[in-house]
């Protein structure tokens, strides 16, 4: 009996040390970062410059080939257009001085979908004359037979400063808000 004992405390032992060992974790995952030189940046530049080609010589077919169906663009200005009307403003516009230059900066690829930034120049007449817009923009590509296609654009105009200094926040954090800052109000 009392070896019966025995020999169930060493097995119910042993098997509490093994339940007790931890498996071993995998190495953590390392997402691929983008350099400037990278073979993404250098795709995507290509898709740029048909786009921008598309748009400096009129070409409705280069920029059906670039831009997607279900293309959805937000301007600078906060104008949503579709692939269709981007065709034909294109087409439409009097405009002979519209020009446009892309230069991608990053790129990150999630499998089938893309997203590239960076920046450009529109060149384009304006109420009161000729105007160069310069802004960064956002792009979103889906993989589409064998090529990519853009599905969303966003672009934001960068502010000008026009030698003005820049006024320096008084907030202890980048992003201040209010409640976790120092208050503005002096005690009275």
């Amino acid at each position: 009996m009392t070896r019966i004992a025995v020999c169930f405390s060493v097995v119910l032992l042993s098997c509490t040390a093994v339940a007790q060992v931890p498996a071993p974790t995998p190495p953590p995952v390392q997402m691929p970062i983008t350099t400037t030189s990278s073979p993404e940046i250098k795709q995507f530049q290509k898709i740029e410059d048909s786009w921008d080609d598309a748009i400096n010589r009129r070409d409705q077919y280069g920029l059906e080939l670039v831009l997607s169906p279900l293309f959805l663009d937000v301007a600078a200005s906060g104008d949503i257009s579709t692939r269709n009307q981007q065709v034909a403003y294109l087409l439409g516009t009097g405009d002979k001085t519209l020009h446009l230059e892309q230069k991608v900066v990053t790129v990150r690829m999630l499998g089938d979908i893309a997203v590239a930034n960076g920046t450009y120049v529109l060149h384009h007449r304006g109420s009161s004359g000729q105007v160069d817009e310069k802004g960064v923009f956002t792009h979103v590509f889906e993989r589409a037979h064998s090529g990519w296609l853009c599905i969303n654009s966003q672009r934001t105009v960068l502010r000008e400063d026009g030698g003005k200094s820049k006024k320096q926040s008084s907030a202890e954090f980048p992003f201040h808000i209010p409640i976790f800052g120092k208050s503005e109000k002096k005690d009275q």
